[in-house]
């Protein structure tokens, strides 16, 4: 009995993770390190190694769920997938019928990230200056160069869900957020949230494997190297990656795609877009635009708030274990 309502908080910690796995800015990395169960979670995909392979293929199948440590496994994975799926809808009607607030709040928790990260950097050197001037450049490069569109094709499906997925890991950036910087989020939020309200295709499920085979593949491939990686050259990795967050916001302004704010604000435009083109039609109606100046401060600064809130938390949590 206590075996299982262990296995059933593990799997409350996994909704946690997956919440915070649906919000760009929010790791879900924090939220295992912050419930205790961070370093279960890279031990046990640490173990997904070759030997879990021969155990498998020669039928060992209770020596190899147990060398994976495949019940923790099972129960954050449930969590995650019902959070996910509880709240893809929620997310697709908001960046479809309120993008400059959502947007907004995104913006919030990616500077409130960015943040904490250079919080806990102290004695900064020159090379610090430089190793974060190079992250905020590579940020902007590549969310400035990229398509506005990038493929749907399988084979980019299949990479954006094994580079999404080594973000689980990594303090302070999240699945989410590089899949606004691959171009997917919204892509792969509108599948999810289709497939939950059984509008789904063959399709729509074909593509959610194809992304689940791609971060099965990412998370074992990149997992040993990643933790390595922090566990060697930690102070480095987290001034680029604070400086890939930083430049990565241009990705994130409020009022950066205005096609989307035309068609949210005025339905009649989208139909126009397909006819005159977008740039006509946006700049039709670009003096009717409300920028939503007042909502998109405030729901931005609730991304602040959760983010420290969530920091709070963490600091509390900490005190009372040490």
């Amino acid at each position: 009995m206590k075996s299982i309502l262990n296995y059933l908080m593990v799997t409350v910690k996994g909704i946690c993770m997956g919440a915070a796995d649906v919000i760009p800015g929010v790791s879900g990395g924090t939220i295992a390190f912050m419930t205790g169960i961070y370093d279960n979670l890279v031990g046990s995909i640490s173990s997904i190694n070759m030997e879990a392979v021969k155990l498998l293929f020669t039928g060992k199948f209770r020596q190899f769920w147990k060398h994976i440590n495949g019940n923790f496994l099972f129960s954050l994975i449930a969590g995650i997938l019902i959070s996910i799926l509880s709240l893809a809808k929620l997310m697709q009607y908001l960046l479809n019928f309120h993008p400059i607030q959502t947007w907004a709040f995104f913006f919030g928790l990616i500077v409130a990230s960015s943040i904490f990260i250079l919080k806990g950097i102290s004695g900064w050197k020159l090379k610090d200056f430089v190793l974060l001037a190079f992250g905020i450049v590579l940020g902007v490069v590549i969310c400035t160069l990229s398509p506005t569109e990038t493929p749907d094709g399988l084979w980019f499906i299949c990479i954006s869900g094994a580079i999404a997925i080594c973000a689980m890991i990594l303090p302070g950036i999240s699945g989410s957020f590089i899949l606004l910087i691959l171009g997917k989020y919204e892509y792969m939020m509108g599948i999810i949230a289709d497939i939950v309200s059984g509008k789904g295709e063959l399709m729509d499920f074909v593509t959610v494997l194809v992304f689940a085979l791609g971060a099965i593949a990412g998370i074992i491939a990149f997992s040993k190297f990643l933790h390595w990686l922090l566990d060697n050259y930690h102070r480095p990795t987290l001034l680029v990656l604070a400086g890939f967050i930083i430049g990565s916001l241009v990705k994130v302004w409020p009022w950066s795609n205005m096609p989307d704010i035309v068609s949210s604000q005025f339905p009649e435009a989208a139909a126009l877009m397909d006819t005159a083109g977008t740039d006509a039609v946006v700049e039709m109606y670009a003096g009717q635009i409300d920028p939503h100046v007042g909502g998109a401060i405030v729901f931005a600064l609730a991304g602040l708030l959760l983010v420290i809130g969530i920091e709070v938390a963490t600091n509390i949590i900490k005190k009372k274990r040490g």
